[in-house]
């Protein structure tokens, strides 16, 4: 992928990965949430974006294109979560769960989850 994907962008990315089938751009607009009052036009520029980015690939089908991802949630996710350490804490993950713990935001269920991770890594 050769740029980074917005906020808005990563919701039309994101009805494309929720589906194991290509999608035309009125499906992508129809599964958008409402409450974003998306034109059917705004969707068919978030594709091109997504499109131009290498983010999705598209084919033709008579008149119409069919959208599919060009990448998987969890490579784009992963790449994402390590800008975001590297930016905001130096690519060190210690000061953001030590961030999380301050502000109270870590509850016992994702405690649990941490200590399991950090077992499973020492063993």
């Amino acid at each position: 992928m050769d740029r980074r994907i917005s906020d808005a962008e990563l919701h039309v990315m994101e009805v494309l990965w929720a589906t194991n089938e290509p999608l035309t751009a009125t499906e992508v607009a129809d599964r958008i949430e409402p409450e974003r009052e998306w034109t059917l036009a705004t969707v068919k520029t978030m594709l091109s974006r997504l499109a131009a980015k290498g983010a999705l690939s598209h084919r033709e089908e008579g008149r119409r294109y069919l959208y599919s991802p060009a990448i998987e949630r969890e490579t784009y996710v992963g790449g994402e979560s390590r800008r975001f350490v590297d930016r905001l804490f130096g690519g060190r993950l210690s000061p953001l769960v030590a961030r999380l713990a301050e502000e109270d935001a870590l509850d016992d269920d994702d405690i649990a989850a941490i200590e399991a991770i950090l077992k499973e890594l020492k063993s």
